[in-house]
């Protein structure tokens, strides 16, 4: 069965004034919306097809370009929106904030690093936040739309939170102050998403 675009669960306008909701309805339909038509494409009568993203992208030969760049983007921009919430958010808390704490020393630190991380992120690309067997967690960040379930990215880990620092994401309401737009996203995680993907994943 061929992707779906994923519904965000929200309206467009409803992380204002973090993100915009023509910067939300522009990058859901129309960004998001041409990877899944153009992963599709690229996976159909091949042996991808009928396997799940993350089956596709953890045993990915990172030379099909047309998979690799498409395929990171449904997945990437599919976790992005279910990590952001304007309700029900919750807080950084229980064991996920005992493995954030064990790694960066703090709360605030770790928000520094991840922040960091996505504004040093040359061009186009994600910051993440990745958990690994066991529960320890680490950031590091990508270009395009490479994440770390791709193998030899130099970023490992299986992703729990992303943020996406394409100009795309922010432009018509932060143009060039990237470090706005990064602030701003911590306003609106999903933190109990985060928790739950966090569980599942260690």
């Amino acid at each position: 069965m061929a992707f779906q675009l994923p519904e965000l669960g929200y309206a467009y306008d409803a992380l204002e004034p973090n993100i915009d909701a023509r910067t939300m309805e522009i990058h859901h339909t129309k960004h998001h919306g041409g990877y899944t038509a153009k992963l599709n494409a690229a996976i159909e009568g091949t042996a991808l097809e009928g396997k799940s993203i993350e089956e596709i992208l953890t045993n990915l030969d990172l030379s099909n370009g047309a998979v690799r760049n498409n395929g990171g983007g449904f997945y990437n921009h599919s976790l992005f929106w279910s990590v952001m919430n304007p309700n029900n958010k919750g807080t950084l808390a229980g064991e996920l904030k005992e493995a954030v704490e064990a790694a960066f020393g703090s709360e605030e630190a770790f928000k520094e690093a991840f922040s960091n991380a996505a504004a040093t992120q040359f061009g186009s690309g994600w910051a993440w936040l990745c958990v690994h067997k066991g529960g320890k967690v680490s950031i590091c960040a990508t270009p395009n739309q490479d994440n770390s379930l791709m193998p030899g990215v130099g970023c490992e880990g299986t992703p729990i939170l992303g943020l996406d620092v394409w100009e795309h994401a922010y432009y018509l309401n932060y143009q060039n102050r990237r470090p706005d737009y990064i602030n701003a996203f911590f306003n609106v995680v999903n933190w109990n998403e985060v928790a739950t993907r966090y569980a599942a994943s260690k």
